[in-house]
């Protein structure tokens, strides 16, 4: 059998790709992965041995020149017909699609020659591109049990699979937490201010010094931070980059971070409670953070209210709480099985 693998042009959309790639020709399927040039070489570096590579030109379209979103739909234009012309002569058998304007022309290609097609939502709300190209697929798989946008009169079929993950966050699961009042600050590569501007105002403010605050934020902003938590006796360790993200959240009691889907799942995955802030910009991130909520994991705490004042009473009442924190860690621990379950409703 012939898999076609579809993914985005963000890291977000090619590692759960690559992970079911690598899977699937594990299986002994012939494989095939195309992408946009953003993700050229993660691609190429990350897939299986075996599996071919197709980069596409296209893009996503979400800049604010009307100019530069009509060449990116004129990219994804030419980048459906050519996959049209290629699978008349090399059809697969099956295709996946990770979301991401990227996968829309092969999605498109698919749809035009009857091939079974599956496409993939990480989010706990429908992107854009996944909402556009679900009118041309008949199963959508997804991180969450539900998920927001999904139009209620679309006759698609929807099967909870969860999202993959890398190996170190699987070999984690169930871990305890280290018990040892230990804080983890993250707002994804590019930091994010709203962090580095209150979670130091509210370690000012508690009385437990004995917190220790794992602080990832932007390269411009560390030195300021390392001084203001020397200066205050808050022991802290302030990085731009976070290397192994698997040991800090297994060597963390609460994670404070952003909820997009990767961040939310691997939470899940390893059992660690959290404070979520989501992008008030992204309703994705939104939805990511209330799923987590609803499982007693967490908080999901908008930017408006996410305060001080109230992160300083919630920090002191967890830490002096720490049955609280283990009760949390337990109920925010999913089975993560994601790979093996998109295989077999791949191949089935």
């Amino acid at each position: 059998m012939k898999i076609w693998i579809a993914t985005g042009g963000t890291g977000g959309h090619v590692f759960p790709a690559l992970s079911v790639a690598t899977e699937l020709v594990k299986r002994g399927y012939s494989v095939t992965i195309s992408a946009d040039g953003r993700v050229k070489q993660m691609v190429k570096d990350g897939a299986p041995d075996g599996a071919k590579v197709v980069m596409l030109w296209a893009s996503g379209v979400g800049a604010k020149s009307r100019i530069k979103q009509v060449l990116a739909l004129s990219k994804i234009a030419l980048s459906a017909t050519w996959l049209t012309f290629r699978f008349l002569f090399s059809r697969p058998d099956r295709l996946v699609a990770f979301g991401g304007y990227a996968s829309v022309p092969a999605v498109f290609a698919a749809h035009l020659w009857k091939i079974p097609t599956y496409l993939h939502e990480q989010n706990a709300a429908i992107g854009r591109a996944n909402k556009f190209a679900m009118r041309w697929v008949k199963t959508l798989m997804t991180s969450f049990p539900s998920v927001d946008g999904i139009p209620g009169n679309t006759q698609i079929k929807i099967v909870y699979t969860g999202l993959p993950v890398r190996q170190e966050f699987l070999a984690a699961a169930g871990a305890p937490i280290p018990n040892a009042s230990k804080l983890l600050v993250t707002g994804g590569s590019l930091g994010a201010q709203i962090l580095d501007d209150v979670v130091p105002a509210a370690l000012l403010q508690m009385k437990n010094k004995k917190i220790f605050v794992t602080h990832q934020t932007r390269p411009e902003n560390v030195a300021r931070l390392q001084k203001l938590y020397a200066d205050n006796k808050i022991r802290a360790n302030v990085l731009s980059f976070i290397h192994d993200m698997a040991g800090a959240i297994i060597d963390a009691d609460l994670v404070i971070g952003r909820s997009g889907a990767s961040t939310v799942v691997e939470l899940e995955t390893v059992g660690r409670p959290a404070i979520l802030v989501p992008l008030n910009i992204n309703p994705d991130q939104a939805a990511n953070a209330q799923s987590f909520a609803k499982l007693g994991g967490g908080f999901a705490v908008p930017q408006e209210k996410f305060t001080p004042k109230w992160l300083s009473a919630t920090l002191t009442e967890l830490f002096e709480n720490t049955n609280r924190l283990e009760k949390m860690a337990h109920k925010s621990l999913v089975p993560n099985n994601a790979v093996k379950i998109i295989c077999d409703e791949v191949t089935k």
